[in-house]
């Protein structure tokens, strides 16, 4: 994330004017939205709190941050597992993290595996959870002296381009590309994630009167290429090889990137959005996230607005609405700068109903299917204001992500009830273990006083159960606050790549009716 250049770098924009043909009134309360929390690990943002704290404090933290955003109904973490050549797991490419055990290549004590263990207490609160790494930047500062023997500075110093205060990979090397994508692989291949994220740090922003010292590697690489080309081919090039070996490995896990929220000016590309920013994605960054949906490299984007509404030099409804009208092959998402309320310079942010009003017209581009914010702790006993409403009508209903797209297993069996059981306080259900897809959660559906089943009802959702068992069969537990004599309840199933089955009937009356129309399955365009 970079919120420090947010209200520096652009200028001028219009009052948002909407369009009937880029604009289309969604559901008041979705079945299908994303809605997702960075949690940053850099320099102890959100988790863990202080780099020295102990395994169980940071593992109560990090299960209050979950709980925090379990009770607002969002469906998706975005934790930072690498943010400087380094790992928040057991890594064969880079040394323990200092942010989470005080210093760098020192395990956590007693020993556990952070990644591991915040994947299964995500999943088991209904959460996707998408690994958040950053490829490029290699320290926060220039005090090497506290780096780990094993940190790539020291390693392969011929990888490293000293730029301000800080240490980067050089993007244009084979070897740095090729070491990535192990890192990549190594997490994929490893660890039960959801999706790998990048944010929008490629080429570092950059800064006045210094140059990027890339010098030698062009001369050997560039192949008459203009620098700037040359540099878009190295971020390209990365981003395509990431995309290949995910999908090589797992198809199901979703490729998603959080560039700046702007692309170009239209003073130099009339493509471009109507403003003046000191810095873009493509001219500056050399990232291309146009290039990257063209070609079906990523999943989802998650572009940065972090702005009010009507802010005078950038505008979040316009800015929006760009990225509206330029979004293919690839689900878009927002990026929102919750970081801000009751912080910001910009008075905006000290009205409550921002964040609320903000959503509200993101839900009004069917093209885009929800939002992230910036980040975890602005939520956590902060802000009760703007998290009351949320949870009072924006947020009032659980929702599901959306199914990784372009994806081909559409058709997944229903859940079959094999036995049940009573008890004074729960409900227990045995299923029969699916066959022929993996699943990832089972979900309960629930109508009071005999009332039909619509699985599209948000406000049906009773319960977002992850599997746990492997084979044979499953036991799900309805808790006896969901029990009622007259209420009627159902199940379906959830697989890897977020379809969701037909529903099948737990408890049925003479009067009790399911709704014959089969599911969505919250399948993006």
């Amino acid at each position: 994330m970079s919120p420090k250049i947010s209200t520096t770098i652009l200028l001028l924009f219009a009052l948002l004017t909407f369009s009937k043909a880029n604009a289309q009134e969604k559901a008041t309360y979705p079945k299908n939205e994303f809605r997702a929390v960075w949690i940053a690990t850099v320099v102890n943002i959100d988790w863990p709190k202080d780099k020295v704290d102990s395994v169980d404090k940071q593992k109560a933290d990090f299960i209050e941050i979950l709980e925090t955003y379990k009770k607002l109904n969002y469906n998706a973490v975005i934790v930072q597992i690498r943010s400087v050549g380094d790992a928040f797991y057991c890594s064969k490419y880079a040394p323990w993290s200092k942010y989470l055990t005080g210093k760098e290549g020192q395990a956590p004590s007693p020993y556990y595996d952070p990644l591991e263990w915040m994947i299964t207490e995500a999943h088991n609160r209904g959460f996707e959870f998408h690994a958040w790494l950053n490829p490029y930047r290699a320290t926060m500062d220039l005090n090497t002296a506290v780096l780990s023997p094993n940190h790539d500075y020291f390693k392969h110093p011929e990888w490293m381009i000293k730029y301000g205060e800080k240490y980067y990979y050089n993007p244009a090397l084979p070897e740095v590309q090729t070491h990535l994508i192990k890192v990549i692989e190594e997490v994929v291949t490893n660890y039960d994630i959801d999706a790998i994220h990048f944010d929008d740090y490629f080429y570092p922003y950059k800064i006045p009167g210094q140059a990027f010292n890339d010098t030698t590697s062009f001369k050997e690489y560039g192949n008459g290429m203009s620098l700037e080309d040359w540099r878009r081919l190295n971020v390209n090039n990365f981003v395509k090889y990431t995309a290949y070996t995910i999908k090589t490995i797992k198809p199901w896990v979703q490729f998603g990137i959080s560039p700046f929220g702007v692309w170009r000016n239209k003073s130099v590309d009339p493509k471009g959005s109507d403003t003046q920013s000191g810095q873009t994605n493509y001219d500056d960054l050399f990232a291309d996230p146009i290039e990257w949906m063209e070609q079906s490299w990523v999943d989802y984007l998650i572009p940065q607005l972090y702005w009010s509404m009507d802010h005078k030099t950038a505008s979040y409804s316009k800015l929006l609405k760009w990225w509206a009208q330029n979004s293919k092959n690839a689900a878009i998402y927002i990026g929102n700068g919750s970081y801000k309320v009751n912080t910001d310079s910009d008075k905006k942010w000290f009205n409550p109903n921002e964040i609320p009003n903000q959503i509200d017209i993101t839900r009004t581009y069917k093209n885009i299917g929800g939002n992230a914010f910036f980040s975890a702790k602005s939520f956590v006993n902060k802000n009760k204001a703007v998290t009351d409403l949320l949870l009072e009508k924006q947020y009032k209903y659980p929702a599901l992500p959306y199914v990784v797209p372009r994806n081909n297993n559409k058709i997944v069996e229903a859940p079959t009830i094999c036995n049940t059981s009573k008890t004074a306080d729960c409900h227990t259900i045995t299923l029969d273990y699916p066959s022929k897809s993996k699943m990832r959660y089972v979900m309960v559906y629930g109508a009071k006083n005999n009332e039909t089943i619509d699985a599209n009802n948000p406000s049906q959702i009773i319960d977002k159960i992850a599997f746990k068992e492997t084979k044979d069969s499953i036991s799900i537990h309805i808790k006896k606050d969901f029990l009622d004599k007259d209420s009627t309840y159902a199940l379906s199933f959830v697989d890897l790549y977020g379809n969701e089955s037909d529903v099948t009937l737990l408890k049925n009356t003479t009067e009790n009716k399911i709704n014959p129309n089969k599911l969505d399955n919250g399948e993006r365009q």
